[in-house]
């Protein structure tokens, strides 16, 4: 039974970033927070988790000539691993708009660049989606800027050639759409929720949002739209995050704008039995938000940042319609840090009843209260020269 583990705040406070693991490490790119100034182009942030100590750090700003490797400060962008480097694409800020170049960190020496590519790469969006299958990373989706229309195509980037390329796919894609996730399992790709339109292609505020599974078959080439089995199923939504884990695929959080209701439920899909089911971990679990980042470092989940609706005063809770709801309502945006543990180990489970009765904690091993006080000690984000 999977179980809530570790809740901590004092993480870096961002919206809409993007984050990959490498190792027991875990590298968060970017995003925003409310009230930063944002103004003015600056090099994109970095964050470090070390999932063994539970601490955050900032990587320090590189320097002026390096500046060039460097993408600026942006959210709605994409971040993959390939060979323990983390390829960075799209995304966009409101001083600069959307970018549709390349770039790649070191998750080894720290160190930004650049990559030459071959081809012709997608035009700059946010809200896409990338996943990486066998040697290629696929992009699907999103807001394209220089068009102003949402997109349903997919381009694949060739890790071994740095080539770009537009793929032309057989069946019926997935509908255009942005802030949706795809997940790789095996040699497929599964796209779940995001934002539609009822305009098609074109941006009329006329929102929809798609519960449906669709696939893209590498092998084959071709799109299918799984069909939906009776029973528990995810609301649609987007701005969710989804991670695979044991061949099947999980749903956590997100946004309904139809509904203006922010989601803090888990599901998973199996992609052999083609069934939903509902996910009710034990423990306390992040509260309800979007734009959250997620990754799986064995058999755990490091869920982090994101926003929520800040609950009003009790006298305030009623509204006439919802666009006066709306207006009234106030997001908050998160620094915390959530652990879910899919096969907790005895020794953890014996550690959460020392923290949960309060245990006396002197004769413990030194080890054990170190990973204690880890496990409860809320975060002080370090600044660190090294890539220790």
């Amino acid at each position: 039974m999977p179980r809530w583990t570790v809740q901590l705040e004092g993480g870096p406070r961002r919206v809409n970033h993007a984050a990959i693991s490498a190792g027991h490490k875990i590298f968060s790119f970017g995003g925003y927070c409310t009230g930063e100034d944002y103004e003015h182009t600056k090099p994109i942030d970095v964050h470090v988790l070390n999932t063994v100590s539970l601490r955050w750090r900032l990587l320090p700003a590189v320097g002026q000539e390096e500046e060039a490797n460097v993408p600026y400060q942006r959210y709605g962008h994409t971040a993959v691993n390939y060979n323990d480097c983390a390829y960075i694409w799209g995304g966009r800020n409101d001083t600069d708009g959307a970018c549709g170049i390349l770039f790649c960190f070191d998750t080894e020496s720290y160190t930004w660049s650049r990559p030459p590519i071959n081809g012709e790469p997608p035009p700059a969006r946010d809200g896409h989606s990338a996943c990486v299958l066998d040697q290629k990373m696929f992009i699907f989706g999103g807001y394209e800027e220089v068009s102003d229309l949402f997109s349903d195509r997919i381009f694949t980037l060739d890790f071994t050639n740095f080539c770009w390329e537009y793929v032309k796919t057989k069946g019926t894609p997935a509908k255009w759409r942005d802030f949706h996730t795809a997940t790789a399992i095996g040699s497929k790709m599964y796209v779940f929720g995001g934002r539609s339109d009822e305009g098609g292609e074109m941006f009329t505020n006329r929102e929809i949002y798609c519960n449906k599974m669709h696939v893209y078959d590498t092998d084959t080439n071709s799109w299918s739209t799984l069909p939906s089995p009776p029973g528990v199923k995810p609301t649609g939504r987007r701005s969710h995050s989804t991670f695979e884990y044991n061949g099947c695929l999980y749903v956590f959080g997100g946004y309904n704008g139809l509904l203006d209701h922010h989601f803090h439920d888990l599901y998973t899909y199996d992609p052999e039995t083609r069934k939903w089911s509902m996910v009710l971990p034990v423990g306390k679990g992040p509260s309800a938000r979007r734009r959250q980042c997620c990754c799986v470092v064995e058999s755990k989940v490091y869920l982090f940042g994101g926003t929520s609706p800040r609950e009003p005063p009790p006298n305030q809770r009623t509204y006439r319609n919802r666009q006066e709801r709306m207006a009234a309502s106030e997001l908050i945006d998160h620094a915390d840090l959530h652990v879910l543990d899919f096969n907790p180990s005895l020794k953890t489970l014996c550690l959460l009843v020392v923290i949960e009765h309060n245990l006396e904690r002197v004769l413990l091993p030194h080890d054990l209260r170190w990973e204690l006080e880890a496990m409860t000690k809320n975060n002080t984000i370090s600044r660190s020269l090294t890539n220790g």
